[in-house]
């Protein structure tokens, strides 16, 4: 067994692409994901799991139908399970999300945005 930590900055420093979630760890059943964001992202749900947004660097604004959290770096915010929500970043801000396996970034919204799923870094 190789003993290596997992250096966040060293991962995100590995691809350009925004809104493209990538696994970099898995625990059980749950990927830690790393992911760049910047601009709006589609409206969305997902129906069957809760999901962690934590913020490494930058500014995150989460969106809800009826109001919306501000994270900075160092601050987190879980998402619940069925609660439709809009990431938006005015500028690129790094994330990691915690999530099941195999979900969506999209949730069953779908659109331009949506990521291929398990892309291992």
């Amino acid at each position: 067994m190789t003993y290596k930590a997992i250096n966040f900055n060293d991962k995100l420093g590995l691809f350009d692409e925004q809104w493209s979630p990538k696994v970099i760890a898995e625990m059980n059943d749950y990927q830690f994901k790393v992911v760049k964001l910047e601009g709006e992202f589609v409206w969305h749900e997902h129906k069957d799991t809760d999901e962690t947004f934590i913020v490494l660097e930058g500014h995150l604004r989460i969106d809800f139908r009826d109001g919306h959290v501000d994270l900075a770096a160092g601050e987190m915010y879980v998402v619940p399970k069925g609660v439709e929500h809009k990431p938006y970043a005015e500028s690129e801000v790094k994330v990691l999300l915690i999530e099941p396996r195999g979900v969506v970034n999209t949730g069953e919204a779908g659109s331009s945005q949506t990521a291929p799923n398990d892309v291992w870094i």
